[in-house]
């Protein structure tokens, strides 16, 4: 289940990433950068 949660916080790290084209805010990249990390630790470990 960790696994599956940190793929999907991964994608939804990159999608808000490619959605940054839209508006760029510190807030959105602070978030995106939360995500990949937390999505990485969750699915690797």
């Amino acid at each position: 289940m960790r696994r599956i949660c940190g793929f999907i916080l991964f994608w939804v790290a990159i999608g808000i990433a490619i959605g940054l084209y839209l508006g760029v805010s510190f807030c959105s990249i602070l978030f995106i950068f939360v995500c990949i990390i937390l999505g990485y630790n969750l699915f690797c470990n």
